[in-house]
């Protein structure tokens, strides 16, 4: 009956908002409503959910093998539920806290809790997420697409084809500075259903190479932890953060009560958690502690299923590019620009031109997508997942802070901040080797299209260091007697 009342409540209270006109689209996410007078299709749960769990399966789930091996694959594994469930309630919490303090998006809610002091850090944090994001995005690119190119021309890596630096560039010149020019993200709606099935590809092709392809594991591959564990949570906070649309899914969903969108949250969730353990566990079981930022680094270059699969992730994050600029463009706007809207067609460009060139300059520096992830896992995510929610709940919420229902809230607070500053020192201080753009050496093992690399003996150096970078850089490879393969 308590459950029934406060469903009733809600909906009395979201009846009276709209009545009122206070029921607003989030302010970060106004322009994705292609005419603000018209009304808003609502969603029912299923298609809510189908909603959410694009927003959380992108682009970072590229990087969860790489948490395994940071973590030590059952610790990784654990860590993976662990901020499934944080995700989960975290989301609640917004929802929660939107209608305790009357706000309907996630600015409005922190300046209610912190006041403009609350309103800075957000746009600090919700400014650097989709900044590195993009960083992470043009060094796919330049991994992914190059590859590809290499496989269809045939050309040798010498060839300006196969010259990441070239690729980006270019890719960032014919394809996202045009689409993130658009003013109108709901121009690129329809892309999404088309990114999930491309994700839902590269899935299949990474389980389907994990039953065929075996490459001896290494020695520590199955260590219950390791000291990177930190790290390991800020990447797979950042694969999971979704909350910058949590007030967007939540307003268009029928009769949108916190019972209706807390199964909403649960499903979508669930669903991303098997999906993201699959991945990341058949990702990680066939290269063990060879594993890279980019998994699909670690596949040979002539291995045509996951040359497609490099190509669907290629488009995937080139048609996400354009979103991530959109949330940068509008912290701007919110934070500098408030008193004088709307945007002009000039200062429009010149934010989107500095925000891409930024971006494409940082990522031509770097080929190591492993430290992106963690340093935006740890500086972008960890703050959006675990900190701000619980935060402003605690906030918000009557009583006081040792209290039964705010002890989970401070809890995951407190383990935010210890998993943010630890994983920054981690990052900094002990960066993890890499190698982009080079040949496994087991990959001349054998024929590539057999997939068997039994034979496979790491030289005393792979060993020692259990690292990719140092595998590629061996003065003497340890399949010197093999021939190298042909296109």
């Amino acid at each position: 009956m308590d459950s029934e009342a406060t469903e009733m409540e809600e909906k009395k209270y979201i009846i009276e908002k709209s009545q009122s006109g206070e029921f607003t689209v989030p302010s970060d996410m106004g322009q994705l409503i292609e005419d603000e007078d018209q009304k808003r299709e609502q969603s029912n749960i299923p298609q809510a959910s189908f909603n959410f769990i694009n927003s959380i399966i992108g682009s970072g789930i590229i990087g969860m093998p790489y948490a395994l091996k940071q973590a030590g694959f059952p610790m990784g594994v654990l860590l993976i539920l662990i901020v499934a469930l944080i995700t989960d309630y975290s989301v609640i919490l917004l929802i929660r806290g939107g209608n305790l303090s009357g706000t309907k998006n996630y600015q409005d809610l922190v300046r209610a809790a912190f006041g403009f002091p609350g309103f800075v850090f957000l746009s600090i944090v919700q400014f650097v997420y989709p900044f590195i994001a993009m960083i992470s995005y043009n060094i796919i690119t330049g991994d992914t697409i190059t590859k590809v190119m290499m496989r269809i021309s045939g050309v040798t890596e010498t060839n300006i084809l196969a010259n990441r630096y070239f690729i980006i560039c270019l890719c960032t010149l014919l394809v996202t500075l045009p689409l993130s020019l658009y003013r109108n993200v709901a121009k690129l709606a329809k892309a999404s259903l088309f990114a999930c099935l491309l994700v839902v590809f590269i899935i299949i092709a990474v389980i389907i190479r994990s039953t065929d392809m075996h490459i001896p594991p290494t020695e520590d591959a199955y260590t219950f932890a390791k000291p990177g564990f930190a790290q390991a949570v800020g990447i797979m906070a950042f694969a999971f953060v979704c909350h910058h649309n949590t007030f967007l899914i939540y307003g268009s969903l029928e009769e949108p009560t916190v019972h209706r969108w807390s199964i909403v949250t649960h499903i979508s969730v669930v669903v991303s958690f098997i999906a993201t353990v699959v991945f990341a566990a058949c990702g990680y079981a066939t290269f063990t502690g060879y594993t890279q930022g980019d998994v699909l680094e670690n596949y040979c270059h002539e291995d045509d299923l996951i040359n497609a699969a490099r190509f669907c992730y290629g488009v995937c994050i080139m048609l996400t590019f354009p979103v991530e600029c959109f949330v940068c463009r509008e912290v701007i706007e919110n934070f500098f620009f408030q008193t004088a809207q709307p945007t002009t067609t000039l200062r429009h460009v010149i934010e989107t031109v500095i925000i891409v060139g930024a971006t494409l300059g940082i990522s031509l520096a770097t080929d190591c997508l492993g430290i992106v992830l963690e340093l935006n896992g740890t500086l972008g995510a960890t703050p959006l997942v675990f900190i701000l929610p619980a935060a402003c709940y605690m906030k918000l919420e009557e009583g006081k802070v040792y209290s039964a229902k705010k002890l989970p809230s401070l809890l995951i607070v407190i383990t935010g901040a210890i998993v943010m500053v630890i994983g920054f020192i981690m990052a900094v201080l002990s960066p993890q080797g890499c190698s982009h753009g080079k040949e496994m050496s087991y990959c001349h093992a054998n024929d590539v299209n057999a997939t068997d690399f039994s034979t496979f003996i790491p030289s005393t150096e792979m060993l020692a260091s259990s690292t990719v970078a140092s595998m590629v850089s061996s003065t003497t490879p340890p399949f010197s007697n093999f021939s190298s393969l042909g296109p």
